[in-house]
């Protein structure tokens, strides 16, 4: 993540823009060592540069989780234990089979409280010109203005399988792919970064769309 949002300062830098927004597709959290840090990592980014941050469907499941203990549960099987390692929950505490209520009231009292605002700020789409942002895709044959939560989430094959035009390319993650997919209606930029190494970044201004990538092995 640091690599690569200094290559996007570099290219705003590069370009001049009248102005820049920087939206991000969500999943800042799970499967990784270091949520918590990339939570104050984007924090800090953004008092410097004009961002906007999308919810993914993993810190749905951690924000809805802290009330839901089924959900808790969940999470915590997706990467949510990674998440409360994270932000400094012992690992004697995961690893003793407590009560989800205790990890629940552990996570709750550990988040800082810049975190919580970033977690409820969160938006689930955006809309800018000719694109439309959100984390999973659109449910077809909706109307992008009646889009449901849940989908914007979570969908999948049902919206990288339709051809249709949805009145604005949909740019999207959550469905990890080996290279950057452009297709008529969609842009999906989710390389796996959690497994891979490699986080991507779309810049979308008025000449041809670039495609920054951040790699973090050899390749």
């Amino acid at each position: 993540l640091n690599p690569l949002l200094l290559n996007i300062a570099a290219d705003i830098d590069r370009y001049l823009p009248t102005r820049s927004v920087c939206v991000f597709l969500g999943d800042y959290v799970d499967r990784g060592p270091w949520s918590r840090e990339t939570i104050d990592t984007l924090i800090k980014f953004s008092e410097l540069q004009e961002s906007l941050f999308l919810k993914g469907n993993h810190e749905a499941m951690a924000i809805n989780g802290l009330t839901d203990p089924s959900l808790f549960d969940q999470w915590l099987r997706v990467g949510g234990v990674e998440t409360l390692t994270s932000y400094g929950v012992p690992a004697a505490v995961l690893a003793a089979g407590r009560p989800i209520v205790e990890l629940q009231s552990a996570f709750h009292r550990l988040i800082p409280q810049n975190h919580f605002r970033f977690f409820r700020d969160l938006t689930s789409s955006f809309v800018c010109g000719d694109f439309f942002f959100a984390h999973a895709g659109v449910k077809p044959k909706n109307d992008l203005s009646r889009q449901k939560e849940a989908d914007l989430l979570w969908i999948r094959e049902e919206f990288l399988s339709s051809n249709e035009d949805f009145g604005k390319i949909i740019v999207h993650g959550h469905t990890p792919t080996n290279e950057i997919e452009i297709r008529r209606n969609r842009i999906n930029i989710d390389t796996g970064a959690f497994s891979t190494g490699r986080l991507t970044c779309l810049a979308i201004g008025r000449g041809p769309l670039c495609v920054i990538e951040s790699s973090l092995g050899a390749r």
